[in-house]
């Protein structure tokens, strides 16, 4: 596999934010290289991390949270890890709004049902889509692009030695663990992606508006849902959810040529809940960006073979000289080119490495350490050097 370019600190100007006495490596502000933002390593209460975000669109569209710590909002409540991987497309601000909004839900209903579940995770994804749909409705008339804004959201949750993952969109989360093998470690996706692409998501759809022969179109050789958007789920889109918002000012490729009586796509997450064992080694969690570059088993090996310092970055470089490979230019010339033209080569990518400690996951009292780290709240600067 081609080996990551070494990456020095370029820019200070763009740090997401850290709360919390007992970050664990001083270094919560994370490092800035050009269009690359990264947290090499620290200390969550499952194990270590590793956490890196490049953007490619003009604005930053990929938001992202990792938090250790309380669930609920009791002392005495459960503990656990949080990450959040927050897609954004039409604009950052559905993203930027879950990363503010969705932990603070998930907390309430977990202090409100006495526990974490997959009830309280769907009530949360729920109560912030509600919650941005009402911002949307006061800003229409003089923003009425944000009606188009979305994101896809995915969740991890590790408490009392569960894992807990929800979904709604297409990031993606793969889980490492050990073989028969000792040396060997394989891939296992846990998320489920609500992608048009994918024959069940079409059949999910047409299953609930079998009216609507025209709820999945291929257009230019890509199944899109009413022929605009990919994703099936999502937290926004107002503008497939709510009738009121898909007329003018809206912009004419957003609005649909006939009224629609229910939400087009859906907010609801798919929820797996497993008990996390021994073999489990680490947890990837991805935007889409990384996975149109690297497959699951490719980014598990990285990470099995590489040292844990710097590994999210690790995954970014390869995924990064991946896409420069496809269009047949040098890695080094992908760097050059800065941000909204990078659009055209990649995505933004956002990446959240997890590694599991058994002991740390199965211990019966909390004491991992208090971090709160939100990798994408302020703007990128500087030129393209990533």
């Amino acid at each position: 596999m081609v080996s990551a370019a070494f990456l020095k600190i370029v820019s200070p100007c763009w740090k997401p934010v850290v709360e919390g006495e007992n970050s664990s490596d001083g270094e919560g502000s994370g490092q800035v290289d050009g269009l690359l933002w990264y947290r090499d390593s620290g200390h969550q209460g499952s194990g270590e991390f590793s956490m890196a975000v490049v953007q490619a669109n003009s604005q930053l569209e990929d938001h992202s949270q990792l938090e250790s710590g309380p669930l609920s909002l009791h002392e005495s409540g459960p503990q656990g890890t949080f990450v959040g991987i927050y897609d954004g497309h039409g604009g950052p601000e559905a993203a930027q709004f879950v990363n503010q909004r969705l932990f603070d839900n998930i907390k309430k209903f977990t202090t409100e049902s006495y526990g974490m579940s997959a009830d309280v995770i769907t009530k949360a994804f729920l109560a912030t889509e509600e919650e941005f749909l009402s911002l949307v409705k006061q800003q229409w008339l003089r923003k009425p692009q944000i009606a188009s804004a979305g994101s896809c959201c995915l969740v991890g949750i590790i408490c009392s030695g569960m894992l807990y993952i929800a979904n709604a969109g297409d990031s993606r989360v793969v889980l490492g663990r050990l073989g028969n093998n000792v040396k060997e470690v394989k891939a296992i996706q846990l998320s489920k992606e609500h992608n048009a692409s994918i024959e069940s998501v079409r059949k999910e759809l047409h299953s609930l508006h079998p009216d609507d022969p025209q709820i999945v179109v291929l257009k230019h050789k890509v199944w899109r849902v009413k022929g605009i958007i990919q994703i099936s789920r999502s937290i926004g889109d107002a503008y497939l959810k709510k009738a009121e918002f898909n007329r003018e000012p809206l912009l004419p490729k957003f609005r649909l040529p006939k009224p629609f009586h229910k939400p087009i796509l859906k907010a609801e997450p798919t929820i797996l809940v497993q008990e996390l064992d021994s073999e489990d080694q680490f947890l990837i969690f991805a935007s889409d960006g990384l996975w149109e570059h690297l497959s699951n088993q490719e980014a598990v090996d990285i990470v099995h073979n590489y040292p844990r310092n710097g590994i999210a970055r690790k995954l970014v470089s390869v995924a990064l000289r991946e896409a420069a490979k496809k269009r047949e230019m040098r890695y080094s010339d992908l760097k050059k080119i800065d941000r909204g033209v990078r659009r055209h080569f990649h995505d933004d990518i956002t990446v959240i490495v997890l590694f599991l400690n058994s002991y740390m996951i199965s211990h019966s009292s909390w004491d991992g350490p208090l971090l709160s780290i939100k990798g994408a709240t302020g703007g990128m600067c500087g030129n393209a050097n990533t």
